[in-house]
């Protein structure tokens, strides 16, 4: 798909971020050229550590990578068809990680840095954009992320007469492996899934009794948190990252039925003994020295979660790489301020990219920064691309973002809320499978399975068709 025209002007990318990364390498690989601005380090954000592209913030798992039986999974093999850059860095970093697809944090930052800096065609200007983009700028994409600074935001804010919607984002504790106690945890994937890099035996997992869980939830809920700042004590957390003391504040079992689920796991010290309730911790580096508490995000002062994850059997004696936080994300109100090809209404020279458009994860972030490149490329030569079908997991996120969600409901707040791709953003099957391949009918849980592996068989088939039929098209133009 590398085109073999010149684009007359280069497309300003702001924020090298999942979203922002991928737009650059899209643009420069149809043969445009790039201008990518990044503030860090000039300027830094509350949860950002280093200068580096793409740098992952809160976990390294990008979830399952199961292209036929998850939507995920499915959004993963399409971004690959397309040449993405952040799945090209995440396979090659990969860490094992059961069914999921997990990555080296490092590695993969720097995987990505270093293909953009080698890039004839992407100039890195570090430097933060602190307003609207220059009107002579006509080709900008802003992915600026869920830490947008205050200067642009409230130039958006400003421009669109519309106040950002925000949430809460958690990021969970990383522990070093060889502090982990592992006569009282062992390793096991839940039903011993393999999954990419993975043996099937790649999560640790710290088991609890009844009485143990008690304690724990009772040790969450006392805890000392981080007091809210006063911009912050009206923001809704986002519930697919929700902290896991406000979990425990949902109700005493509501953790044992999310991230401490016990199913699915045997302990080898004490197998005939079923857990109450079961900690995992996924490996979060390549080497495999550290492992981060999956679903543990958390606003506990630091004091507080030292103390009380410390009761969790196995983590007597943890150390910590890192500690839980909490930040304020900042999303749009998109279908209302953002067309189909993800411009900004009242100014189409800048589109917008990544999890501030209400898309939700890395790989729903790094989708859209895809098709934000796509879109530009295509735009600075002239073309104007088809959407990719609604049958497709980046047709079926793109479609939630620009259209189709209720603007209010009655008279309450709107619904418009990040998301992460899933099977019900799809349209319908026309004709649902019934039968196995042997013509024996299709019986409880088997009727699931086979209609997402549908879906996902014509998703794929769909966008093949449409590369073929645009992207194709338009390199060769």
């Amino acid at each position: 798909m590398t085109a073999t025209k010149p684009f007359p002007d280069p497309v300003h990318i702001i924020g090298a971020g999942l979203a922002g990364s991928e737009a650059a390498w899209q643009v420069a690989s149809a043969g445009g050229r790039v201008v990518l601005h990044e503030m860090r380090p000039q300027r830094m954000t509350e949860a950002h550590r280093t200068d580096g592209l793409a740098e992952l913030v809160c976990s390294n798992s990008f979830r399952s990578d199961d292209a036929a039986n998850n939507a995920v999974g499915l959004l993963h093999a399409e971004m690959r068809r397309l040449g993405s850059l952040i799945m090209r860095a995440a396979d090659t970093n990969q860490v094992p990680a059961g069914g999921a697809l997990a990555v080296d944090r490092e590695g993969f930052s720097t995987a990505v840095t270093k293909a953009l800096n080698d890039h004839p065609l992407i100039e890195i200007r570090r430097e933060e954009i602190a307003g609207l983009p220059p009107a002579e700028w006509r080709n900008v994409i802003v992915a600026t992320g869920p830490l947008t600074s205050a200067p642009l935001a409230g130039a958006i804010r400003e421009l669109t007469d519309e106040s950002a919607l925000a949430f809460f984002d958690a990021i969970a504790p990383i522990v070093h492996k060889d502090s982990i106690d592992m006569n009282v945890a062992w390793f096991q994937s839940r039903y011993d899934k393999v999954g990419p890099g993975g043996t099937g035996a790649d999560y640790i997992n710290c088991p609890m009794t009844k009485e143990q869980y008690d304690a724990f939830v009772d040790a969450l809920l006392a805890g000392e948190k981080v007091d809210f700042k006063d911009w912050e004590t009206n923001t809704p957390y986002f519930d697919g990252c929700l902290p896991v003391e406000v979990m425990a504040e949902r109700g005493r079992e509501t953790l044992r039925h999310g991230p401490m689920k016990p199913v699915g796991l045997t302990n080898p010290h004490d197998p005939t003994t079923k857990p109450y309730a079961i900690v995992q911790l996924r490996q979060d580096n390549k080497l495999g020295t550290l492992y981060n508490m999956v679903g543990f995000q958390t606003k506990l002062k630091h004091g507080a979660q030292q103390r009380v994850f410390r009761t969790i059997p196995g983590l007597e004696h943890a150390e910590f790489a890192r500690l839980g936080g909490l930040h304020r994300n900042t999303f749009l109100n998109s279908p209302k301020l953002l067309d189909p090809q993800l411009r900004l209404r009242v100014e189409p020279r800048l589109r917008f990219a990544g999890q501030m458009t209400g898309c939700e994860g890395y790989v729903e972030s790094a989708s859209i920064g895809l098709l934000t490149g796509l879109y530009a490329a295509a735009n600075a030569r002239g073309h104007s691309l088809a959407p990719p079908p609604s049958t497709t997991a980046l047709g079926a996120l793109l479609g939630h973002i620009t259209g189709g969600h209720i603007e209010t409901i009655d008279t309450g707040p709107r619904s418009f809320q990040p998301m992460n791709i899933n099977f019900g953003l799809f349209p319908p099957l026309a004709s649902p499978p019934t039968k196995k391949p042997d013509g024996t009918r299709l019986r409880g849980n088997e009727k699931t399975v086979a209609k997402k592996q549908a879906m996902s068989a014509r998703a794929l088939a769909d966008l093949d068709h449409w590369i073929s039929e645009h992207l194709n098209v338009a390199a060769a133009a």
